[in-house]
């Protein structure tokens, strides 16, 4: 296996397929707003920019638009609503959580995803008392990419960054752990923009389908 003592995970795109419930969410706030609902891979695409990204999306409107924060706004709530209605682990994580378990290799999440959301969505999940950190943008002054979070997740699990691994499925993911000084997989199987070439990242690994992902750790 490769040389690990603790692996910490991006949430959204990465440890949790959230996309589902963030299509309900959207669509549900067009429909109410007498709008078309945008098809399922638009959305998909755009969870990776937040709520502010999904707005963007749906309404065709920047931030400084006078109605923006409404919107966004009542999307949360809309989200929040159903946060884990279908929300899942990617396929083949449970058994890279249970690996660790097995292993004794803690595990957390560093997310720029607001405790609220995180924190439901991952009791509602039952990962929350298994995970041995989860830092969301409310345990920090400054977020992803800056390597604050990640410093702070392998501070609370008491392992240096150099023996952490973390996955993301974002530039600023990799960017983040770079910083931090953790080695960094880049998640291919996320939310990952048309545009982008996640060769560019610049990560120690890409592994290309999350079920191959406990193969790649642990019989490297």
């Amino acid at each position: 296996m490769l040389d690990f003592k603790g692996l910490l995970f991006d949430l959204d795109g990465t440890l949790l397929d959230t996309a589902p419930d963030f299509i309900t969410a959207l669509n549900k706030q067009l429909g109410l707003h007498g709008r078309e609902p945008l098809p399922d891979n638009a959305i998909r695409t755009s969870v990776t920019n937040g709520s502010v990204g999904l707005i963007q999306s749906g309404f065709k409107i920047d931030p400084s638009h006078e109605d923006f924060e409404a919107l966004r706004e009542e999307f949360l709530e809309l989200y929040f609503a159903n946060l884990a209605d279908k929300t899942a682990l990617f396929e083949g994580l449970q058994l890279v959580l249970d690996e660790c378990r097995l292993r004794e290799i803690p595990w957390g999440v560093v997310t720029n995803k607001p405790w609220r959301y995180t924190e439901s969505a991952m009791v509602q999940l039952g990962l929350m008392e298994a995970a041995a950190t989860v830092i969301c943008p409310d345990h920090v002054a400054q977020t992803k990419p800056h390597p604050e979070p990640i410093l702070l997740a392998c501070s609370e699990i008491s392992i240096d960054p150099v023996d952490c691994l973390y996955v993301g499925d974002h530039v600023r993911d990799i960017e983040a752990g770079r910083a931090a000084g953790t080695r960094n997989v880049a998640a291919g199987w996320g939310y990952i923009e048309q545009h982008e070439n996640i060769a560019n990242w610049q990560a120690d690994w890409i592994v290309e389908e999350s079920q191959h992902l406990h193969s790649f750790l642990f019989k490297n």
